[in-house]
């Protein structure tokens, strides 16, 4: 019987390089707050947002992703042709098909790499991060790049109080390279499909086509439910990828979740025990709720703000539209 050649078996994978892009527009909570009859004190008393930054028209999730990739890839100390190939977790890119991945082989000049784009919400970044480690360490390839990009601003109903005033536009992106040791723990994710609705666009585009006056469509959530499956299940979730990794919290020296609420970050913090030395990624003050791109964009803030967690471990964890979650301890960059 003839034996397949397969690729070596022992090979590890671990983040190389992180970059990211912001908008180049500050929105202050006191612009938004007239069409929800709010203010500045409710919005930072129920998410901690003080600012999030919406993209101009001419600039695409493709435009920001291109930003962001061009700096992980120049940090991993890497040129385009290396790139072996290229994950896009987005839920605001305009066009079902062809992908925003496979633009970006043109942009970058990868060359004929593999291209696609996953839609898991604010999870989408971790799920790039789970199949990038899988492909690195099956050795398909040697260095995969993972974007989380979204122009949130495109979908959101300026009068909606459940969710359109957290959200903001930006683009995180990191390069998963082939590693002798360990870089990526084993990822734990999964979904609720029973909550499928919680989080939601208010029509469809096939609504549209019945029916010309539907309004375009635009994000929902309900935010108490939202808030409690947040809290209460992703902490089970992050232990449970602390023990995948054979680590506790004291061994961390970062915490990254997703930048969803700043109470929620805060309530998961408080459940996993962090000890004080653990840096939190609070992101979302300054940043807003950018979904797939909040993990990288917080990473790459906490890393700049607190450089001497470079090789110290991170756990990251996104939840969101779906239900989705994933999460994963890093050796960050």
């Amino acid at each position: 019987m003839v034996t397949l050649k397969t690729p070596q078996p022992q090979r590890f994978a671990r983040i190389s390089g992180l970059g990211g892009y912001r908008s180049e527009r500050t929105v202050t909570n006191e612009e938004i707050v007239g069409p929800i009859n709010s203010s500045d004190e409710w919005i930072q008393q129920r998410t901690g947002i003080k600012t999030r930054h919406y993209a101009s028209e001419d600039v695409s999730v493709v435009d920001m992703a291109e930003q962001a990739a061009i700096e992980a890839i120049a940090n991993a100390g890497l040129k385009p042709a290396d790139i072996g190939a290229i994950v896009v977790s987005t839920v605001t890119f305009t066009v079902a098909t062809p992908s925003a991945a496979a633009e970006l082989t043109r942009r970058l000049g990868t060359g004929p790499v593999p291209a696609w784009d996953i839609s898991a919400a604010c999870a989408g970044y971790c799920y790039g991060i789970a199949q990038a480690d899988a492909f690195v360490r099956a050795g398909t390839a040697d260095n995969v790049l993972v974007i989380g990009a979204e122009k949130l601003s495109d979908i959101i109903d300026p009068t909606d109080r459940s969710i359109s005033f957290i959200l903001g536009d930006g683009a995180g992106a990191v390069v998963v390279s082939a590693s002798d040791t360990p870089g990526i723990s084993e990822s734990v994710w999964g979904s609720k499909g029973e909550n499928w609705d919680t989080i939601r666009m208010t029509s469809s585009f096939l609504d549209m086509k019945k029916d010309p006056s539907t309004p375009w469509p635009t994000l929902r959530q309900d935010g108490p439910s939202v808030f409690r499956w947040a809290v209460w299940d992703m902490a089970e979730v992050a232990q449970e990828a602390l023990d995948r990794a054979g680590i506790t919290a004291a061994d961390l020296g970062a915490f990254v979740p997703h930048q969803a609420n700043m109470r929620i970050i805060d309530e998961l913090a408080k459940q996993l025990k962090l000890p004080e030395h653990v840096k939190i990624g609070r992101d979302i003050a300054d940043n807003g709720n950018t979904s797939s791109a909040s993990i990288p964009l917080a990473t790459e803030r906490l890393l700049r703000e607190n450089p001497e967690l470079s090789g110290k471990l991170a756990l990251q964890i996104g939840f969101g539209a779906g239900l989705v979650f994933g999460a994963q301890v890093i050796v960050l960059p």
